[in-house]
């Protein structure tokens, strides 16, 4: 059983967008917005230029505020701060995730490429306030983003975790292999293609945990 495969586990990592809630919300549609409308005034460039560098910037960096960094020395405060002011109404609480988290043994964790603030108000609006030990974003990995090893290696460091005592939720497989190297219990959240350092995949989080509890 699955449950057996995570027995060991006593700190549980779990990305942020797209994964802690269903992607159907299309909540990144509106950060995509967000980031395309804020290259356009940074960089003086048509939408098309901005959507193009967008895309290609989280290809090749990860993220795109890493490309943006990386190509234009962009100062990353001020990007964070813009493209996380979204309107969050479209979600609704979880009661049904809170208990399943709740049921976890151990401890319980964000870390999202996004910034620590928007991880609160995401949090927050899914009613799942307290119900993790810590957050941490982009900020606290240094500006590098996953899937670099350098970013999971700080944050890991700073939270202290050990990794053969923990399991990674994420949406996006390429942010799993850095944790199936660490030794971490792997899960992928939605419908993307698995990958061989990819544990476990499912398209119901909580369903899933409930069978871990």
């Amino acid at each position: 059983m699955a449950r057996d495969l995570f027995a060991h586990v006593e700190t549980w990592v779990f990305d942020l967008d797209n994964t802690l809630y269903p992607p159907g919300i299309r909540l990144f549609d509106q950060i995509e917005a967000r980031m395309t409308a804020y290259v356009m005034r940074a960089l003086g460039v048509d939408r098309d230029r901005a959507n193009t560098l967008r895309a290609t910037y989280w290809r090749e960096h990860g993220t795109t505020l890493a490309g943006l960094m990386a190509v234009h020395a962009l100062d990353p405060e001020p990007y964070l701060a813009d493209v996380h002011d979204i309107d969050l109404s479209m979600i609704a609480e979880s009661p049904e995730l809170r208990a399943a988290l709740a049921a976890l043994p151990g401890r319980r964790i964000v870390y999202t490429n996004g910034s620590r603030e928007h991880a609160r108000r995401v949090t927050k609006a899914l009613g799942l306030d307290g119900a993790f030990d810590a957050l941490y974003g982009f900020e606290d990995a240094r500006h590098v983003p996953k899937p670099e090893a350098t970013a999971f290696a700080t944050v890991f460091a700073l939270d202290g975790l050990d990794t053969r005592r923990a399991a990674m939720f994420e949406d996006d497989p390429r942010n799993l292999a850095v944790p199936h190297r660490l030794g971490m219990r792997t899960v992928l959240v939605g419908p993307a293609e698995i990958a061989p350092h990819v544990h476990h995949q499912t398209d119901d989080l909580t369903e899933f945990l409930r069978l871990l509890a």
